[in-house]
């Protein structure tokens, strides 16, 4: 997988983001984390803009997340639990998400997108529920871009230890996303530093 950031940059964010939005168990804050790094030219590959970076996660999120919600829509519950197996999608995860959203109703759609975990599988009982795919895809849209932009923005900040970062990660969903409102933090710290002493190494020039 980082391989094919490494070598594909905007592209294979775009790929894995979607394939993660899809109920494939690929780790976003890998992904995203690595992405921003690249973007800070912390590690080896194509430099994109941060901007970028962001938006390819994003469009692959919303993307990937159509595909699921139109596999809920389309599919449901009972071909869920018979074929889920085939692309390692558990029971349980099914079970937990469809809780979630009738708990919270289409709001879940928006919140589950920050929490790691329950995030990749909310787009299933949307579709079950028949959720219009207009009011879907805005609740994703807004929960997807903060999410990758925390984790894009984080991995521009510590740059070449964003695998440390993404270590730290898997861990309870709540602590987790602590840790990104954290990362965020330090990572403006960071940014904001780089672009005084670049100013002030410009003036003294």
């Amino acid at each position: 997988m980082q391989h094919l950031i490494l070598t594909y940059g905007l592209t294979a964010i775009v790929l894995l983001m979607a394939a993660e939005s899809a109920c494939i168990p690929i780790p976003s804050e890998v992904t995203m984390l690595l992405g921003g790094a690249l973007a800070a030219g912390a590690v080896s590959g194509p430099h994109p803009n941060l901007i970028a970076v962001i938006a390819a996660g994003t469009v692959g999120n919303v993307l990937g997340s159509y595909l699921a919600w139109l596999v809920g829509r389309y599919g449901g519950r009972a071909a869920l639990h018979r074929w889920g197996r085939y692309i390692l999608l558990r029971t349980e995860d099914i079970d937990r998400a469809q809780d979630w959203f009738v708990r919270r109703g289409a709001s879940s759609v928006f919140w589950a997108r920050l929490l790691p975990g329950i995030r990749t599988f909310i787009s299933l009982p949307a579709g079950i529920a028949g959720m219009s795919a207009a009011r879907f895809g805005l609740y994703t849209l807004a929960g997807c871009l903060p999410w990758t932009a925390a984790l894009a923005v984080a991995g521009y900040g510590v740059g070449a230890n964003w695998h440390h970062l993404a270590d730290t990660l898997r861990g309870p969903s709540y602590l987790v996303a602590a840790l990104v409102v954290l990362a965020i933090a330090i990572a403006v710290v960071v940014v904001v530093r780089r672009r005084r002493r670049a100013a002030v190494g410009s003036t003294e020039q």
